[in-house]
């Protein structure tokens, strides 16, 4: 048996990570529940965001945790941008154009990213956010405490205002019926581009958290998006609720699996999570919103 401190460890650990995934995860699920369209270049929207923090540090000292609105309001506009610059042209085209559009994109960011930057690691060291606390008997990463309740308040700000506001109500009704909601008056394109924008944005945050502890390369994003695209799924598409269950599950099953049995096998243990309820619940945990 495990020492119950050690277990407590990892539980609090997966948690952590479950949030961060959670709120990259959200992102995708707007865009996709407004316009049944997947973003293949999510990941590459988290890297853009960490590069903006990272050479805000760099260049002007300024710290992540201060760098975090800049990167917001950057990741909004490049999300509003890629909607009306690359997405809007295919809305019509047949779904593998659609595909082929923001797979190339992937490719281009990434592409740009190594170009510019190098494919080297780079690290900001010595942030605000730094240090361990000591809570309940476990020791906590002030860093990953801080992304990890920044994530769910994000998460919890974005559901808010899908349910709550009537921008929100809008975009359901986008999302449930574009003609219906064109007759009642309701700009479709507009909320194309905000659910674009939204959905940049949260990765803008989750970028600007990461980047207070975790490594910045030119491929960072591809280490999040493709977990973000089982939680999506296992969550089910076009849910928020669903990806922050979906997301705090998968990361209890990484870092468990990864003690139990192998770190070397903790993302294999995910996929054949999501194997299994793909079977048993194709449409995922939850329904969309």
């Amino acid at each position: 048996m495990p020492d119950l401190a050690i277990l407590s460890q990892v539980i609090l650990s997966g948690i952590f990570i479950g949030f961060i995934y959670a709120l990259v995860s959200v992102g995708l699920t707007v865009i996709y529940g407004v316009m049944d369209i997947v973003n293949f270049a999510h990941g590459e929207f988290l890297m853009l965001s960490m590069y903006v923090v990272f050479w805000l540090y760099a260049l002007f000292r300024i710290d992540p945790i201060f760098g975090l609105p800049v990167s917001v309001l950057v990741l909004f506009v490049v999300g509003v941008l890629t909607h009306k610059l690359i997405v809007r042209p295919v809305l019509d085209a047949p779904m593998s154009a659609q595909i082929f559009v923001t797979c190339g994109l992937l490719v281009y960011l990434q592409g740009v990213a190594q170009f510019l930057w190098s494919p080297s690691y780079r690290l900001i060291q010595e942030p605000l956010l730094s240090g361990r606390l000591q809570v309940a008997g476990l020791n906590v990463s002030l860093a990953q405490g801080v992304a990890a309740i920044g994530a769910l308040l994000t998460t919890a700000f974005v559901y808010w205002f899908i349910e709550k506001t009537e921008t929100g109500r809008a975009l359901q009704a986008v999302a449930e019926d574009r003609q219906a909601a064109s007759l009642m008056g309701i700009n479709s394109d507009r909320m194309f581009a905000l659910a674009w924008g939204i959905g940049a944005a949260c990765v803008g945050v989750a970028g600007a958290l990461l980047a207070n502890y975790y490594y910045i390369f030119p491929t960072v994003g591809t280490v999040f998006a493709l977990i973000a695209f089982v939680a999506v799924a296992l969550g089910g598409f076009g849910s928020v609720p669903g990806a922050l269950v979906a997301g705090i599950i998968i990361g209890l099953v990484e870092v468990l699996s990864g003690f139990f049995i192998a770190p070397a096998y903790k993302e294999v243990t995910v996929f054949a999570l999501y194997l299994v309820v793909v079977l048993v619940r194709p449409q995922g945990l939850l329904g969309e919103w």
